[in-house]
Order: C-alpha cells, then sequence, then structure tokens
C-alpha cells in the first residue's frame, strides 16, 4: 500500500512518495501524498519527512511533520526509504497517543475512538480522496 514515486523532477535530494491508506483504518481509500528531503549527510542523519495531504492523526501535526522515532533518535543508516514508508504505513493504522504532536487527537483517540475514526474518516474522504 506504499508507493515511492522518487526524486521530484532533477532534485536528488527532493523526493515525493504516495501512500495508500491503509485498508484497516480511517484513512482507507486515501491518497496521501509525502515530501522526503534527505540531508546531505544521509544516511548518517534521517530524512525529513513530511505528509503534503492534510490528516488527522495524534502523531502528525497541521503541517504535516510526523513524530514518529526512527525519523528521530531511532534513525539507523541501514533504514531504507522504503522501511520509513511503511513504518509511516503502520503509524497510520496504529496511532502512538502517549507521544503525540497533536494532543487534542491524541486525546480524543483515548477517550472517544469513535469520534476520531470518523473525523480521520472525513478529513481523508475531504482531503485525501479528492
Amino acid at each position: 500500500f506504499c508507493i515511492v514515486t522518487g526524486p521530484a523532477g532533477t532534485e536528488m535530494f527532493h523526493w515525493q512518495a504516495t501512500i495508500m491508506g491503509p485498508g484497516e483504518s480511517p484513512f482507507a481509500g486515501g491518497v496521501f501524498l509525502i515530501d522526503i528531503h534527505f540531508p546531505p549527510d544521509y544516511p548518517f542523519k534521517p530524512p525529513k519527512v513530511s505528509f503534503k495531504t492534510k490528516v488527522f492523526h495524534p502523531n502528525i501535526n497541521s503541517n504535516g511533520s510526523i513524530c514518529l522515532d526512527i525519523l528521530k533518535e531511532q534513525w539507523s543508516p541501514a533504514l531504507t526509504v522504503s522501511k520509513v514508508l511503511l513504518s509511516i504505513c503502520s503509524l497510520l493504522t496504529d496511532p502512538n497517543p502517549d507521544d503525540p504532536l497533536v494532543p487534542e487527537i491524541a486525546h480524543m483517540y483515548k477517550n472517544d475512538r469513535t469520534k476520531y475514526e470518523m473525523t480521520a474518516r472525513s478529513w481523508t474522504q475531504k482531503y485525501a480522496m479528492g
């Protein structure tokens, strides 16, 4: 359910990827665009990965920033772009409300799962299925 599209134009350090919303999540049917910027010292430093498509998720903020350990302190030069994208797909299916980037959404996820899933589904239909 992940598709890497590779370099954006002629810039080798800027890639674009597409993630299909995982079927077992409120993001099912959505197509999510992702920007990947590689630092000059990659693979020793993690790429900067962000969503271009709006996502209602406790670990993804309104700027598209992603709170994911392997993009920060758990980065390893052995990780590939496809492993990073698979981890992002897993994060869509299984949010981590204990390490949120958006505390309000994490609170909703923990305390009113139905409302969270309805809102995430609604955002997916509005922003990722157009």
